[in-house]
């Protein structure tokens, strides 16, 4: 009687039997990454322009019109806020738990979704753009307030930005009380914002443009048919 010899089978590569998760590029993973990111500073950056409107907590100001205009912008709201809002949400419903899916939608719409996104992800850029402009003249003006004169008006607006750099000067500003500390703090915390989102949108952009080229979220033994 023989016995039949079974052979032994090749050594399985790592990660082979997990179809190479662990060599996959997850564009949909990384959006959904972005726009987490996106809400939280979206988020911030609101908070940041609403504190604008009540220097050392006082509504009065605000309703005398004796904020800087540039507060009336709404950097943070609009640009910062709103505008960066719709991409994050878009980006967050990119991508399921399981990586194999778009909205529950399969197939070639993952592809065109991420494409969608980098286009999405325009708006994003255009609204921290106007974050960071806005912020960025509302530094370099400076605050509108009184002076030792009795004068309401912009006392730094002719430094082009310098006072900046020189503390002393900022004594000038009589009332509202520390509105030179609180407008810098604020503009720059809009600035800062604003530039990272800036930078997470284009990165979404690049991403969105490879996901829709290259697949949405595919090994090399995973291809999707359109």
């Amino acid at each position: 009687m023989t016995t039949q010899r079974t052979l032994p089978l090749p050594p399985r590569r790592e990660g082979e039997a997990l179809g190479r998760r662990d060599d996959t590029m997850c564009y949909g993973k990384c959006a959904r990454g972005i726009g987490h990111s996106l809400v939280w500073l979206a988020v911030l950056s609101i908070v940041a322009n609403i504190l604008l409107y009540f220097p050392n907590g006082e509504t009065k100001y605000a309703s005398e019109n004796h904020l800087s205009r540039f507060v009336w912008f709404f950097a943070g709201i609009l640009g910062g806020g709103l505008l960066i809002l719709l991409p994050a949400f878009v980006f967050i419903g990119l991508e399921e738990d399981d990586c194999c899916g778009c909205c529950g939608h399969e197939n070639c719409g993952k592809r065109c979704a991420m494409l969608s996104s980098g286009l999405v992800a325009v708006i994003g850029i255009l609204g921290s753009g106007y974050c960071i402009i806005v912020a960025a003249l509302g530094l370099a003006e400076g605050p509108r307030c009184l002076n030792s004169l009795g004068q309401w008006n912009y006392t730094f607006a002719s430094t082009e930005g310098q006072y900046l750099l020189d503390t002393s000067t900022w004594s000038q500003c009589v009332e509202p009380k520390h509105i030179v500390e609180w407008n810098v703090t604020l503009f720059s915390i809009l600035l800062a914002l604003g530039g990272i989102e800036f930078i997470l949108c284009l990165i979404q952009v690049i991403n969105g443009v490879l996901g829709g080229i290259c697949g949405y979220c595919c090994s090399r033994q995973q291809q999707y048919d359109c």
